[in-house]
C-alpha cells in the first residue's frame, strides 16, 4: 500500500537507504535513458529543478527518464545495493515529474554471488517486493515491505514509461561473515549496526555517522538545532553484534563552529539486562574534550560487553563518524551467521553451498535454531572471532573459508557488570526514547 505524510516519513527515517552512492550502490544497467542518466535514481541528495534548462534532448531532470514509447513494454532500471539486506520499505519519489512520471511502478530483488554483468543478472532468480502499483507525480510515494529474505540487487520497473527522481530502498543491512574478520567496526552499517534512538536530527540523519568511508563536507554528518536549554544531543544504535569495543574514533572532520565541545560513551547489554533501566549502562568513555574538524582517537578502558552503545555529544552541535573498533562475542559472531544463512533467497543459499562443497540439505532445515546465550567454562581455542563447541548441524564460511559446525553452537563468555551512568547534573542517563521525524515536503515547480 503507498502512503505519504508524516507516517511514512517517520519509518523511512528510522531505517537506512542501502541503495545510496553514499554506501556504494550503483546503478547497474537500464534498458533507456534518453531524457535523464539512471544514476541520478540513487544520489544522495534531494532532487532539485532548474526551469528552462533545455538541452539537445529537452529539459533538464534530476532522475531518471525514458523517452515516450510507441508499442507496449516496460523500462526498467536494475540497482545494486551498496548494502545488501532486507528490504522494509521502498520510497519511488517522482519529484518535479508532473506530466511525465510513469502511471505504475513495480519492484523485484535478487541475490547473488561475486560481481554479475547485466545479462547475468537478467538471468537471475528475481523475487517480487512491490508488484504492479499505481504512483502520484511529484510526491515521494511510499510502500511498505513484508519479506525477511536478503538481497543485493533491485529492479524498477516503470509500467510503461516515464521519469522517476529518486529511489529509496529502506532496510536492514545483513552483513556477509566471509567478509567479517575477528576484529572489525561494531558500528559500521555495512556490518549490520542500526540508529535506534537519537534526540535530534534537524540537520541530518544520524544514519550518516555510521556511513562508510570519510565525510567531504559537514552536510555528509550527522548535525543538530542549536539548543537553548541546559540538556544535550544524543544517539543510540545497536552494535552489528554484541561484543567488546576496545578503541573509538569520534570524527568532527568539517564541524568547525559546530563541533561538539565534549562527548562521552555508554553501552548496554540487552541480551542480559534491561535496556530501561539507567542502571543497567557502563561509562565506556567519561566525558571527553573533543576539537572542531579533528579525527579523534580514544581507547577504552573499560572492557564491557555490551549490545547497545550511546554517543551523548554536549550540548549539540554535528559529528562527521563515529567507528567502534572491537570483537563480538563468539556467540553473537555465530548468529551473524545463522541470520545471514536463514536470509538467503533459495538460490543464493544453493550458490553458498555448492561454493562451500556442501549439499543441499542443510535448506530443508531453515530457518536455523538461535544461538542459544547460556555459556559454557570457556575453551582455549585463542581466536575470538571462531567459537567453539559440537553439536550444530550448520557449516557456512567465514573469512573465506569454512567454519567448524558448531559455528552457531555459542562460546563461552562471562557477563561483566554494569556500573551506572551519571550525567552531568546528577541525571541518571536514560535510555533512548522513541524518535520521529514529520517530512516536510518542499514546493515544487516542473512541468
Amino acid at each position: 500500500m503507498s502512503t505519504t505524510g508524516t507516517a511514512a516519513g517517520i519509518a523511512s527515517a528510522t531505517l537506512p537507504d542501502l541503495a545510496s552512492r553514499a554506501v556504494g550502490g550503483s546503478v547497474v544497467c537500464a534498458n533507456d535513458e534518453l531524457f535523464a542518466e539512471r544514476e541520478n535514481l540513487i544520489k544522495p541528495a534531494e532532487p532539485v529543478f532548474r526551469t528552462y534548462t533545455f538541452g539537445h534532448k529537452g529539459q533538464v531532470y534530476d532522475g531518471w527518464e525514458t523517452r515516450r514509447r510507441r508499442e507496449p513494454g516496460t523500462d526498467f532500471a536494475i540497482v545494486r545495493l551498496g548494502l545488501p539486506g532486507i528490504v522494509r520499505r521502498l520510497v519511488v519519489d517522482t519529484a518535479y515529474f508532473k506530466g511525465n512520471y510513469p502511471p505504475e511502478v513495480s519492484v523485484q530483488g535478487c541475490a547473488v554471488e561475486g560481481y554479475p554483468s547485466p545479462d547475468e543478472l537478467a538471468a537471475a532468480d528475481w523475487e517480487e517486493l512491490l508488484p504492479r502499483s499505481p504512483v502520484r507525480g511529484d510526491v515521494r510515494n511510499h510502500f511498505e515491505v513484508g519479506g525477511d529474505r536478503r538481497y543485493t540487487h533491485v529492479r524498477l520497473c516503470m509500467h510503461p514509461d516515464g521519469g522517476i527522481a529518486r529511489l529509496r530502498v529502506h532496510g536492514e543491512p545483513v552483513a556477509d561473515p566471509r567478509w567479517v574478520p575477528a576484529e572489525f567496526d561494531l558500528a559500521a552499517l555495512e556490518h549490520g549496526s542500526q540508529v535506534v534512538g537519537c534526540s535530534d536530527m534537524f540537520y541530518s540523519s544520524p544514519h550518516n555517522l555510521l556511513a562508510p568511508g570519510l565525510t567531504r563536507v559537514m552536510g555528509e554528518g550527522w548535525e543538530t538545532a542549536r539548543r537553548r536549554d541546559d540538556g544535550n544531543d544524543w544517539v543510540s544504535l545497536r552494535l552489528a553484534a554484541p561484543g567488546t569495543v576496545r578503541w573509538a574514533e569520534l570524527d568532527t572532520s568539517y564541524f568547525l563552529g559546530n563541533a561538539p565541545g565534549w562527548a562521552s560513551l555508554s553501552g548496554c547489554d540487552a541480551r542480559a539486562a534491561d535496556l530501561d533501566d539507567p542502571g543497567n549502562w557502563t561509562e565506556l568513555l567519561p566525558r571527553t574534550r573533543l576539537q572542531p574538524d579533528t579525527r579523534h582517537r580514544f581507547r577504552l578502558p573499560v572492557r564491557a560487553e555490551v549490545s547497545h552503545v550511546r554517543l551523548d555529544i554536549f550540548p549539540d552541535g554535528g559529528m562527521a563518524r563515529l567507528r567502534l573498533h572491537g570483537t563480538a562475542a563468539p556467540d553473537a559472531r555465530a548468529e551473524l551467521a545463522r541470520r545471514w544463512f536463514n536470509a538467503l533467497p533459495e538460490s543464493h543459499a544453493r550458490a553458498v553451498l555448492a561454493e562451500a562443497g556442501q549439499d543441499d540439505g542443510l535448506l530443508t532445515r531453515r530457518p536455523l535454531p538461535r544461538v542459544p546465550t547460556s555459556h559454557p567454562p570457556s575453551s582455549s581455542s585463542g581466536d575470538p572471532g571462531r567459537p567453539n563447541g559440537s553439536g550444530s548441524p550448520v557449516r557456512v564460511l567465514s573469512e573465506g573459508r569454512p567454519v567448524p559446525r558448531d559455528v552457531v553452537q555459542g562460546a563461552p563468555h562471562l557477563l561483566p557488570p554494569h556500573r551506572h551512568v551519571t550525567r552531568p547534573g546528577g541525571e541518571r542517563g536514560p535510555p533512548c526514547p522513541k524518535w520521529v521525524r514529520q517530512e516536510r515536503l518542499p514546493e515544487r515547480e516542473g512541468r
